[in-house]
């Protein structure tokens, strides 16, 4: 058993969550995907086993749900994007990653790529973790999308932001749900 992290966008695999991660003891893998969430899927298609546990932030957790429910895989979700295609429409155009600056395209196929992968939560087992002052997306959202499944457990923290603070503080809450 290992974790894949599944970083945010604009991010990279080996930033902030993934060294408080590594805190678990488990073995993890977390690749810098690129920009094309085509590309980004089949990369992580290509590394997947079936005992993995998949860990997406943000957008990252809108990926997580996708192969989550395609290899029926347990997932944990920090303020995850639910509609991606959505929110980074505004993102169009040349971006740096906010992990080294290192410049990227978003372009405007990649909206239309994101909508390949929308995907419900219906099998996999699922650990939703929640800040309700996340500056980017509305928790309320995701809150209502999983709160009623039998399937999944959602911890709302109130306060915080879309990093999601003191994700060190549920390092326990997660070691017991990969278990």
């Amino acid at each position: 058993m290992r974790l894949i992290y599944i970083h945010g966008f604009g991010s990279c695999g080996k930033g902030n969550k993934y060294n408080i991660l590594k805190n678990l003891y488990i073995p993890i893998l977390a690749p810098d995907l690129p920009p094309s969430p085509k590309d980004a899927i089949n990369t992580l298609d290509a590394v997947i086993k079936p005992d993995d546990i998949v860990i997406g932030s943000s957008l990252g957790g809108y990926y997580a749900i996708y192969l989550a429910e395609r290899y029926f895989l347990k997932a944990i979700l920090i303020n995850p994007s639910l509609k991606p295609y959505k929110t980074l429409k505004q993102y169009t155009g040349l971006q740096f990653r906010f992990c080294d600056k290192k410049p990227f395209y978003w372009q405007k196929e990649y909206l239309k790529e994101l909508k390949n992968f929308k995907t419900k939560p219906k099998r996999a087992k699922y650990l939703v973790l929640l800040q309700s002052k996340d500056e980017i997306l509305n928790y309320k959202k995701t809150l209502k999308k999983f709160k009623n499944k039998p399937n999944a457990k959602v911890i709302v923290e109130y306060g915080g932001n879309h990093r999601f603070e003191n994700l060190y503080d549920y390092l326990s809450l997660i070691n017991n749900f990969i278990k």
